[in-house]
């Protein structure tokens, strides 16, 4: 593979390592994977999700044995970013050109997508997508279909046609905007016909076609055009005085200032996102995001709503701004519902004005009216949906259109997709059955909880527990290297972890501000972190009566005040649950502080639950016993005092603890997370319950 020399860019990263690449030299797939990671890790390039690559191999037909043409390339729902071979469709090039054969027209345009399945060769191919035609129907051995944030400011700006000329004369192609499908690959076609020797077409409204004779070349040819049309941007601005979104129009609130009052707004505005489903948010205050909301041409550009559809179809038809002042008095929540509810419900009704304005006699029932982008000058962005992910992805989508807006009114003018054209493709049909071809979402899934002890035995698989179901979870403990470990073993968006000691009011408003930061609120509370000290009452010192009390009676309580302020302004109910122990119920030797503390978890549940009843908050309580294997209680002086008081030794207490229950069983750390499991996702209508996992202790039952 021939390397150009390596070009300088400003505006883009150049990533291509020789090295990685000469080990893949002569497997164009593998070289295609490489390519479309590198160009997926730059956000300014494409989105998550967005744009589309292929290339052309020769290989062996396993019918006729003869050699034929074969392209492949990203398949349905994928990311170029983390694209893999199983994410790839491998098709027939001479069966996908032979669709045009068979194309009816324009109006049949959605019937051509059941055909693409005709024409696959590999039969491991993710299913095609529907850009699959727009690559197929070129002639290019490597094809990168992007969309950059300069090139689609080119492409939505007023005369997008003149300025592609003005920055790139006679080098590239323009098309004006289409929904994507077989037709556009056709005008694609078509102007590559007319303009031979062009190097790639920009699509109106929509993003970037480029090409090359190999994986090296059409990278380096992407990263050109979007340089080219990146430093024309640029420029503009520079001419214009560096202003953009015509100019300040207030001052942001300091750093401090803003995650403060958007941690505190964040539950309401959960709440009032989540008046349909329950939703997930994000927040976020770059930069890029202040100079767009905090503008004098903010209230303009913000109703027009995003002109690529990749934007559209995650940002909704357009962000909510509210009604606040920066550094508004969020202390009296009757009175800022008062102010955020019609806003809200504004909102709503255009969206349902736009729905039934738009709509077809076949068009999908209408989503959720509630918006998934709000902007609050001077503070921040919030994005709401359905996981963090999507919350997350929809806020860098956002971002990616605000640096469209930004671009397009620097050249000329900025020009959204018409309202028609943009209920087209959020309620195609064709989306619409990809949408239905989700998985089912998990029963914990659009939940967000906050687990503390969340590195010790019982507290970390409580952790795994609610991540398996598909909850969100705040990690929470006093050591943060063992919480870094712990967040690793993790995938991207599933949880945060924070330092918390529980025992100080300030710790525990701290690690639900990072909740409601991070994930827009809480719904679950479950209270592991605990130690055990096993006395008897003339050795059990005053310092050990108040750490027991404090770690487990204080911290409850302080995890319940705060808590539940928040699920309050939600409005959506909640739960809580409190890791106690059978010797709370149990009277045993040598154990009058640890037994104390844990009877008064047990009856501040129920005091709990009476109280928080009208609120559809529920709490419970687990009551395990003997989880020696993993439980960290049990190394040390812990375990010696119950070997101690029982008179074996500590290396027989696990045998001890399993032959004394009913069942004789040894009772583990995952068996904890199971009861707290049934409580949270089965037992919807219990609360002020008591939950034994202990292999069954008569003397532990609570009634």
């Amino acid at each position: 593979m021939k390397i150009v020399e390596k070009k300088n860019f400003k505006y883009v990263d150049y990533l291509w390592d020789e090295a990685k690449a000469a080990t893949l030299e002569g497997n164009e797939v593998d070289l295609l994977l490489y390519r479309s990671n590198l160009l997926g890790t730059d956000l300014r390039i494409t989105n998550y999700g967005g744009g589309n690559t292929s290339c052309r191999t020769v290989e062996k037909d396993p019918l006729t044995g003869e050699e034929t043409g074969i392209m492949w390339i990203k398949g349905s729902g994928g990311d170029i970013g983390s694209l893999t071979r199983s994410g790839l469709a491998g098709l027939y090039v001479d069966k996908l050109r032979a669709l045009k054969k068979v194309y009816r027209g324009i109006e049949h345009e959605d019937e051509m997508v059941a055909l693409f399945n005709h024409c696959i060769y590999d039969l491991d191919s993710k299913a095609p997508s529907i850009d699959t035609p727009l690559h197929g129907l070129l002639p290019f051995k490597h094809i990168d279909h992007l969309h950059p944030d300069a090139l689609i400011a080119v492409a939505a700006a007023k005369d997008s046609r003149k300025v592609t000329r003005e920055i790139w004369g006679d080098s590239m192609g323009w098309v004006p905007w289409q929904r994507p499908g077989f037709d556009l690959g056709l005008q694609i076609e078509k102007c590559l016909a007319e303009n031979p020797g062009i190097r790639g077409i920009v699509l109106g409204s929509h993003g970037l076609f480029t090409w090359g004779d190999t994986a090296y070349e059409c990278y380096i040819n992407s990263l050109e055009v979007i340089e080219m049309a990146s430093e024309y941007i640029e420029k503009k601005i520079a001419g214009n005085g560096g202003v953009v979104f015509g100019g300040e129009k207030i001052k942001s609130l300091e750093p401090g200032k803003r995650k403060s009052q958007a941690a505190a707004i964040a539950p309401l505005l959960r709440g009032l996102c989540s008046s349909e489903k329950r939703m997930i948010g994000h927040f976020t205050d770059a930069d890029r995001v202040l100079q767009y909301i905090n503008s004098n041409d903010l209230e303009r550009l913000a109703p027009m709503g995003t002109s690529c559809p990749d934007h559209f179809l995650r940002t909704k038809i357009q962000p909510l701004i509210l009604p606040l002042e920066a550094g508004a008095d969020l202390s009296d929540t009757t009175k800022l519902l008062g102010k955020l509810e019609p806003a809200f419900e504004q909102y709503r009704a255009e969206y349902r004005e736009y729905y039934e304005s738009c709509k077809h006699d076949n068009s999908p029932a209408i989503r959720d009216s509630n918006p998934v982008v709000i902007l609050w000058p001077g503070v921040g962005m919030f994005t709401f949906a359905k996981n963090k992910q999507t919350a997350r992805v929809a806020s860098e989508f956002y971002v990616n259109a605000i640096n469209v807006m930004r671009g397009a009114e620097a050249i000329s003018e900025y020009t959204s997709l018409p309202r028609q054209e943009a209920f087209d493709i959020e309620y195609w049909l064709l989306e619409e059955a990809k949408l239905q071809r989700m998985p089912k979402e998990k029963p914990l899934s659009r939940k967000v909880a906050l687990v503390t002890g969340a590195t010790g035995g019982i507290g970390k698989a409580i952790a795994d527990k609610l991540v398996e179901e598909g909850a969100n979870v705040v990690l929470t403990d006093l050591d943060a290297e063992l919480l870094k470990e712990a967040e690793g073993t993790y995938g991207k968006d599933e949880v945060s972890a924070v330092v918390c000691n529980v025992t100080g009011a300030a710790d525990v408003e701290g690690a639900f501000r990072q909740a409601c930061l991070g994930f827009g609120g809480v719904d679950i509370i479950v209270h592991s972190a605990g130690l055990a000290i096993s006395k008897p009452l003339e050795e059990t010192t005053e310092k050990d009566w108040q750490l027991l009390q404090d770690v487990l009676v204080k911290g409850q309580f302080l995890l319940a005040q705060s808590g539940v302020d928040i699920m309050r302004k939600q409005g959506l109910g909640g739960d809580i649950v409190s890791i106690a122990s059978k010797n709370g119920l149990v009277a045993g030797p040598n154990n009058v502080g640890y037994g104390t503390a844990k009877a008064a978890q047990q009856h501040m549940t129920r005091l709990l639950a009476a109280e928080l009843g009208p609120d559809k908050i529920r709490v419970n309580t687990v009551n395990p016993d003997g989880v020696i294997v993993g439980s960290k209680i049990w190394e040390g002086a812990w375990a010696e005092g119950r070997a101690r008081a029982y008179g074996i030794t500590v290396e027989e207490l696990p045998a001890h603890y399993a032959k004394r229950n009913l069942l004789h069983e040894i009772i583990r750390p995952e068996d904890i997370a199971n009861g707290v499991y049934a409580l949270l996702g089965i037992l919807d209508k219990s609360t002020g319950n008591t939950i034994n996992v202990d292999g069954g202790m008569a003397n532990a039952f609570v009634r």
